[in-house]
């Protein structure tokens, strides 16, 4: 079992940054793959960035390439997504997810945490 819990979301002026972090429970954390997704006021929920248990392979939404940094720490069990050059379409409820196996684009992961809000006003 893996719980999850996200951080870091709050109001921010376009152009700004924002850091999010994940931490998660469970002793075999470093073997799931994690990810981070979103979703807008009536969208549907869609993938930010994914990184391996490793972390040495990431993942992003064409999107958010060059802009969002998705990182882990293992011994902090904890995921992070930097976030810079914010756009106001990027105003969304943010949340961390893992799976077992390898990092994908879908939102087919095992535990999902509560969500973080993230505003970007222009």
């Amino acid at each position: 079992q893996v719980q999850l819990v996200e951080s870091g979301g709050g109001l921010v002026q376009a152009g700004g940054s924002l850091r999010l972090t994940c931490a998660a429970s469970g002793r075999t954390f470093s073997t799931y793959a994690m990810g981070w997704f979103r979703q807008a006021p009536g969208k549907e929920r869609e993938f930010v960035a994914a990184i391996s248990w490793s972390g040495g392979n990431t993942y992003y939404a064409e999107s958010v390439k060059g802009r969002f940094t998705i990182s882990r720490d293992g011994a902090k069990n904890t995921v992070y997504l930097q976030m810079n050059s914010l756009k106001p379409e990027d105003t969304a409820v943010y949340y961390c997810a893992a799976r077992r196996g390898g990092p994908i684009p879908r939102d087919e992961y095992d535990y999902w945490g509560q969500g973080t809000q993230v505003t970007v006003s222009s």
